[in-house]
This record gives structure tokens, C-alpha cells and sequence, in this order.
């Protein structure tokens, strides 16, 4: 029987040893998954004992995507445009690192939701490991101008650099908010909704049929999308779907088959599972 982990900090509120049990029921897989408490200072000491364990395979949440991808050995190209890694498979004496986060995202807003995100101009707000994993895929889904806002503008201007699409997203302050005009999706990508005061967001940011997202789940993202449902926006989405979809997508990686991801979308969401983060 194969052994993974999701590794991070804090970790006890994870749902996806929840989830790939059931994947691996579905599949006839046979698999051991557990969570991993892990700090960035712990990190790297913590993933070679679950190596030497006989660990194959690893998710990777906040606050260490960044630091797997420093490790990997190798990593996808989406990993690489990202420069963050959620996804580590076992390879000889070293870690491949990928990224399913954007992937579980566009398949979960065009898929689940019925979004058609071509053409939106974007505002993603965060500029650290999760947005740096969903950034991409939005880009590859075909948005329109994607805007990065951060409290640290140096993170944000990293972020767009790694993009390598001068034009199409720009750098911005937080205090620009009230300038930069409407958008038609917006994406809460920041620690805000886990003891972090949400940033103040004008409502001269909604376009006249926006689409707001926050990539948390639960209660982590009650604030932002209760602020969104507030100011009347229908199209509101948080953070669950995303994780099951890339869940599926590291299930791919690490079997060889992608499971189907309604049922236990389904069965977490009629349980209202409402007290975790995203992974």
C-alpha cells in the first residue's frame, strides 16, 4: 500500500485525506493518506523523514508551496510558471513538483459553475503561494487583463514578472483599488477570512455581473463572500470545489487515473463542511 500526505501548517482541518480515501475507493486503489503538521522551519526535515518512511507522494499547503518548489528536483511547466508547488511525486533519490491548483480552479468555475472566464478582466488580490498557483491557468483559460493587488507590492510585482505577459497583467498598491475601474471576476487569494481583516474593497470594483470567488472554504471565507452576497453579486464561489479538482488532478499524477469528483463534492458539501481552509 502506498503512502502520501498532505504536509502544512496548521493541517488537522484538512479534508483531503477525506478525499483521496474516496478517490481510492472509486478507483480499487489501495492507498495510506494522512496529514502532516509541518512549519517552514520544519519543513524540509519533516518531508525527508516521510521520504525515508517510504513516502511517495505529497500534497503541499499553506504556508510551504514556495518552499516545494525550492526542493523539487524537477518540476511541470506550469509548476515553473507558478514558481510554487502543491504536488510532489516520489522520483529516485529526488521530488517531482507539480501544480494542480489553477487546473482545479478552471475546472471548477467552467465546469461546476458554468463561468465562461474568456474575455473577464480579473482582479486577484494575494500575491503568495496560492495566487502564484491559479494565476496561470486563468491566463491559459483566457481572461482578459489580470490585475495583481497585494499589501506587499514586491509580491505582487514577482508575481506579474513570472508571468512574462507585459500588457496583460499589471502590478497594483491596495490603495488603487478605488482607481483601477470595474472588473468581471474577483479573486480573494489572501489569508483574510483566517484572522486577517479583509482589505477595504470599493464597489466601484463590480462590474454589472461580476463573479467573485475566494479560494479558502468554510469559514475562512465566510467575510469575503458575505461582503460579495452583501452587495448583491449572484455569481459567488468559494474554495471547495477548487479543492476537490485538484485533488483529482494530484490523484492523476500519482495512479494514472483521474477520478470523477462530483460525488464526494457533493456528499462534502450536503454535510456542510464549513470549518477548514483551503489546502
Amino acid at each position: 500500500m502506498k503512502h502520501f500526505s498532505v504536509l502544512g501548517h496548521p493541517i488537522a482541518h484538512s479534508l483531503s485525506p477525506r478525499i483521496h480515501a474516496a478517490f481510492g475507493r472509486q478507483t480499487g486503489i489501495e492507498l495510506k493518506y494522512d496529514a502532516i503538521d509541518a512549519t517552514a522551519e520544519e519543513f524540509f526535515d519533516t518531508l525527508q523523514a516521510f521520504a525515508d518512511a517510504g513516502g511517495v507522494g505529497a500534497n503541499i499547503t499553506l504556508p510551504l508551496k514556495q518552499s516545494a518548489f525550492a526542493l523539487s528536483s524537477s518540476v511541470t511547466d506550469r509548476a515553473r510558471r507558478a514558481g510554487a508547488v502543491n504536488t510532489l511525486a516520489r522520483t529516485g533519490d529526488g521530488w517531482h513538483g507539480d501544480n494542480t491548483d489553477g487546473e482545479g480552479l478552471v475546472r471548477d468555475l467552467t465546469g461546476r459553475h458554468g463561468l465562461d472566464l474568456r474575455g473577464r478582466r480579473t482582479l486577484l488580490i494575494g500575491a503568495g503561494g496560492a495566487a502564484r498557483g491559479v494565476a496561470p491557468a486563468l491566463l491559459d483559460a483566457g481572461i482578459g487583463d489580470l490585475y495583481v493587488v497585494n499589501r506587499t507590492s514586491e509580491r505582487a510585482d514577482a508575481l506579474v514578472d513570472a508571468m512574462g505577459q507585459p500588457g496583460r497583467v499589471h502590478s497594483r498598491y491596495l490603495h488603487d483599488l478605488r482607481t483601477l475601474g470595474d472588473f468581471d471576476l474577483i479573486i480573494n487569494a489572501t489569508s483574510a477570512g483566517r484572522g486577517a481583516s479583509l482589505p477595504d474593497l470599493p464597489l466601484s470594483l463590480f462590474s454589472p455581473r461580476p463573479a467573485v470567488v475566494d479560494l479558502s472554504y468554510g469559514e475562512a471565507a465566510i467575510p469575503f463572500l458575505a461582503w460579495a452576497r452583501a452587495n448583491d453579486v449572484r455569481d459567488v464561489v468559494d474554495g471547495l470545489g477548487m479543492l476537490v479538482e485538484q485533488a483529482a488532478e494530484s490523484f492523476a499524477l500519482w495512479h494514472g487515473v483521474r477520478p470523477q469528483t462530483d460525488a464526494i463534492y457533493a456528499e462534502l458539501r450536503a454535510k456542510d463542511v464549513v470549518l477548514a481552509t483551503a489546502d
